[in-house]
């Protein structure tokens, strides 16, 4: 039986400060807690129905520190979802060296003041799903391990480094090893015509105030995701979850046809 001061201690987990402090955050989810355990990722504690504990496959409960059996009702009470999963479970955040060359080796993304958590997560569920290993924040973004961000990433969070940091002095660093900053514009070129590396920054900005200006000097090359209809109301943009998701898709697809071409 979960007691009192342990169901407290878990739904303060759902406000930053204290995840930051404790270190520690939430996932939920029957599927999402299996996809930790099956990758490795330390559990701190498992919360869950003992049907679900029963199930869990021999020699995996080695990455779970502690297993605490919940009912319907105790599940509910630590449950930021109307309807709860069978499994929830705290896991420790995890300590990760901000490697900036590291990071600009290959194809990467920076976020500029994502307020949104279902966009930051459905942005980290996209880049995992395209090869794509770190996103760059800036310091005024949704915090990776907000709920929302975690249930909207669907686990992918396991493949994807998110790190926080000031947007400039990276940008910065990224022109000093001459790696390309593209910068995703309204006025900028297709991404269909524009010459695409598989190295490089992708750049995207606020939901509504897109990139800042003071950003601007950084971007080498501006580009957009052209409208194919003549619609004009209801439809003027693509959030930026939908258009990350493009975006991605067509780098990645550029480089396959490059190494096809090249073979």
């Amino acid at each position: 039986m979960l007691s009192k001061n342990k169901v407290k201690y878990i739904v303060s987990l759902q406000k930053k400060k204290v995840r930051d402090e404790e270190r520690l955050y939430v996932i939920e989810g029957d599927k999402l807690v299996n996809e930790y355990l099956i990758s490795g990722i330390l559990i701190r504690t498992l919360i869950a129905k003992p049907e679900f504990i029963n199930s869990i496959p021999r020699g995996l409960e080695n990455n779970i520190d502690e297993i605490e059996p919940a009912t319907h009702e105790e599940l509910k009470r630590i449950s930021r979802l109307k309807t709860p999963h069978n499994a929830v479970a705290l896991i420790p955040v995890p300590q990760q060296e901000f490697d900036t060359p590291g990071i600009l080796r290959d194809l990467c993304v920076a976020l500029s003041f994502i307020q949104d958590p279902g966009n930051l997560g459905t942005i980290i569920r996209a880049a995992a799903w395209f090869g794509i290993k770190n996103i760059v924040c800036s310091n005024d973004c949704v915090d990776a391990y907000n709920p929302k961000v975690i249930q909207a990433s669907m686990g992918a969070g396991i493949h994807v480094k998110v790190h926080y940091s000031d947007l400039r002095s990276f940008l910065k660093d990224a022109l000093k090893e001459r790696v390309p900053v593209y910068g995703t514009m309204l006025e900028g070129k297709s991404v269909y015509d524009q010459k695409l590396t598989g190295k490089g920054v992708i750049l995207l900005g606020n939901e509504s105030k897109g990139i800042p200006e003071d950003l601007h000097p950084f971007i080498t090359n501006k580009i957009c995701i052209p409208k194919f209809t003549d619609a004009v109301h209801g439809i003027d943009s693509l959030n930026v979850g939908m258009a990350a998701s493009v975006i991605f898709s067509e780098f990645r697809r550029r480089v396959l046809d490059e190494n096809h071409e090249s073979a």
